[in-house]
């Protein structure tokens, strides 16, 4: 393990004004979005579509990651370029999905557990030879009638934890992502205190495997009520709420935070990060590692087709060079339309 080297690639992942790329979506996840636009998912079109984000303006601008998965970070653009050297050429780090993705949790109904460990030592070698620089492990904790359990969050903490020290010990950066979902009608209130509830545990985990805080990125969901609660919540209460929850759970040795959008709308995601940052007084980096949110206007504007290309990628820069201002509290809904 180089600790140094650790620091140095976490905090570039948190620079301020850029943030990651999550376009590590699996090949059935990629093939639903795919069918929406009328794409046809195979290798080729899924190298395609990865490559044109990739040669995008925002790359340069206002992405310091991408998480890839595992077919991608082994292809290569058309002109036999790999798909690593455009993102490194692009001054971005390339990054790698390494669980197994969620399976039943014995004995705990409607609760899952990421698996992926078996393993993971030999795949992280690697995935370093192919030249990522950090990983990412998701974990799921469902919000519901009697759950999450102690079972479900302290199985999935333990996870987190012995894939990011695993991580570590190759001197790739750990993005640890504990996801409480923001499916069902849950209030706000029950979100922050099952997120609390995660967040703690998680920290507790991390410590007992002598994980080093300084050489990882958390990638939290944000407190936000759930889609079917009719009490919906202002942009402000979101901020505060999230950042209330991070300064009870997360140390100060963390450089940095990457929310995931979970399901928000893109200017949602955009602006709840925003707020966050315009409030302030927090001792870490506050930025986004989006997926869809980032990429939900670029496949809508390519639609598989060459000619919408250039358009799509513009589609692409505006989102992450909105939610890269949203990263230093400078978005505005007047900027917003101005870029449009």
């Amino acid at each position: 393990m180089d600790l140094a080297e650790l620091k140095r690639v976490a905090e570039a992942m948190v620079a301020p004004g850029r943030g990651i790329l999550a376009a590590d979506e699996s090949s059935g996840t990629i093939a639903k979005r795919f069918e929406a636009i009328g794409v046809q998912s195979n290798e080729g079109s899924r190298r395609d579509y990865r490559e044109f984000l990739f040669r995008a303006d925002a790359m340069k601008d206002a992405i310091s990651g991408v998480i890839l998965y595992d077919e991608t970070i082994r292809q290569s653009a058309k002109d036999g370029t790999p798909l690593v050297k455009l993102i490194e050429r692009a001054g971005s780090i390339p990054g790698i999905k390494v669980d197994k993705g969620t399976k039943p949790l014995p004995f705990s109904p409607g609760e899952v557990i990421t698996e992926g460990l078996d393993g993971l030592r030999e795949r992280l070698i690697e995935y370093r030879n192919f030249g990522a620089k950090f990983c990412k492990w998701r974990a799921v904790i469902d919000i519901g009638p009697g759950i999450p359990s102690y079972n479900c969050i302290n199985a999935n903490a333990q996870a987190l934890a012995r894939y990011a020290a695993l991580c570590q010990e190759e001197t790739l950066v750990p993005i640890v992502e504990p996801e409480v979902l923001m499916d069902g009608d849950h209030d706000i209130g029950r979100c922050y205190e099952v997120t609390q509830f995660v967040l703690n545990t998680v920290f507790d985990q991390l410590y007992l495997a002598r994980v080093k805080l300084e050489g990882m990125v958390l990638k939290p969901n944000m407190v936000v009520p759930g889609k079917k609660c009719a009490a919906r919540a202002s942009v402000e209460e979101v901020a505060e709420k999230t950042l209330q929850v991070l300064k009870a759970c997360v140390p100060p040795a963390v450089p940095g935070i990457a929310f995931l959008s979970g399901g928000q709308s893109d200017v949602q995601a955009t602006e709840h990060l925003n707020a966050m940052n315009r409030i302030g007084g927090v001792p870490w980096k506050l930025t986004f590692s989006y997926g869809r949110a980032l990429q939900a206007a670029p496949q809508k504007a390519w639609a598989g087709k060459d000619a919408n290309v250039p358009a799509a990628q513009q589609a692409f820069s505006h989102r992450a060079v909105m939610n890269g201002l949203a990263s230093k509290g400078k978005w505005s809904p007047e900027r917003e339309k101005q870029a449009a």
